[in-house]
């Protein structure tokens, strides 16, 4: 299989000789694609990294779609956006390159299915003279062909987690062209006040009650049946908020189905800011089985909330089971409320996740710290460019 994938994300690779006209220490002119941009945890990690690109001096493009949150976000932050259109593949690809060429592009950084095929496509025919960079993002599912052409036409692959990269390897990807390098928390998001107003509009909307604990799930649909189904055996009554869902037929019936108990379940469709939420829960969940490294699991651990989550994924990457969060095998419902039981009996215990918790985030996920993993990465791209 070759070598192994490297367990740090800081990458070995940054120290060989770039190309030419990009020195070191020079700035680059980045382009990020992705025909994704809505309402997800890779929007926010994107638009962060971003961001924090431009401040470290670079030049920063973000092709996306016009209608996107992504391209919102990104203008109200006071980056170049180039809108895109997704749906042809061979006049993206053709758009992809002309557009690396007019804007003197050093690298592409592809973060979604679409554009990377797109990028492929530009690549083979001899099209795209920049780095191509590949963020996978999710835990991959494409085929082995698909991963081995990718990870070959890519000058480098960036994954978020060991996971990814140990599953990218399985499918082919070559490890030596693989960077393990995690999301970031962007502390000036989450650090900013709430007003009163926005917690009031919050409380309404998440069903909080002041004698009955709130756990919350932040995350489009991601196995929260599996939440649902363990209702039944927790016997302290909880109000289970799940924002980012819209309410649906199957969610509805699941929780009708939780006898007694006084539980309620609210379904909040997606808001862009979810900061005011995060104030009303007592514990974040995310029981997912398949998790690339979680966004908004990272912020809740940087706020000092105490986490649940499955072992599975990033999760391990982000959570030490017992120190800073507790983790449970995927889909394992009465794992969820046994965990759930405990922690909600015990503040100190939610104390304590919750403090180490915020250290581990603020201390290892800084989006600084990712930026800087990330140009490495892209060091290393132009070398193997060149």
């Amino acid at each position: 299989m070759g070598s192994p994938v490297r367990p740090s994300w800081t990458d070995r690779a940054a120290g060989v000789e770039p190309r030419r006209d990009a020195g070191p220490a020079d700035p680059l002119t980045i382009l990020h694609l992705t025909h994704q941009g809505d309402g997800a945890g890779a929007t926010i990690s994107i638009a962060a990294l971003a961001a924090a690109q431009r401040a470290a001096g670079h030049r920063v493009l973000v092709g996306c779609r016009a209608e996107s949150l992504l391209a919102a976000t990104a203008h109200a932050a006071g980056l170049e956006v180039e809108p895109l259109v997704f749906d042809r593949p061979a006049r993206l690809a053709r758009e992809i390159a002309r557009l690396a060429r007019a804007r003197g592009v050093d690298v592409v950084n592809s973060h979604a299915a679409r554009d990377r095929a797109a990028c492929r496509r530009a690549r083979l025919a001899g099209r795209l003279g920049a780095a191509c960079v590949m963020t996978r993002r999710q835990m991959p599912r494409s085929l082995p062909l698909s991963v081995l052409l990718n990870g070959f036409v890519a000058d480098r692959t960036i994954a978020v987690s060991r996971s990814v990269a140990r599953a990218l390897v399985r499918r082919g990807a070559p490890p030596w062209r693989i960077s393990v390098v995690p999301n970031g928390v962007d502390l000036a998001r989450i650090d900013r006040d709430v007003s009163g107003a926005q917690i009031e509009t919050a409380r309404v909307l998440a069903g909080w009650r002041p004698w009955r604990p709130t756990v919350g799930v932040v995350a489009r649909r991601k196995d929260h049946e599996v939440l649902l189904r363990a209702l039944p055996a927790l016997e302290q009554p909880i109000t289970l908020t799940l924002v980012g869902v819209a309410p649906d037929p199957a969610l509805a019936a699941l929780a009708a189905a939780a006898p007694g108990g006084g539980h309620e379940v609210r379904c909040v469709p997606f808001r862009p800011d979810v900061l005011p939420f995060y104030r009303l829960f007592d514990v974040v969940v995310l029981p997912s089985r398949r998790e690339g490294l979680s966004q908004a699991l990272l912020e809740a651990m940087a706020l000092g909330l105490p986490v649940v989550a499955s072992r599975a994924g990033g999760n391990r990457d982000l959570v030490t089971h017992g120190e800073d969060g507790w983790l449970v095998p995927p889909r394992d419902g009465l794992g969820f409320a046994h965990a759930l039981t405990r922690l909600l009996a015990d503040r100190a215990l939610r104390e304590r996740l919750g403090a180490r918790a915020r250290i581990t985030a603020r201390g290892r996920f800084p989006v600084a710290r990712t930026a800087a993993a990330t140009e490495a990465a892209y060091r290393a791209a132009l070398a193997q460019r060149r």
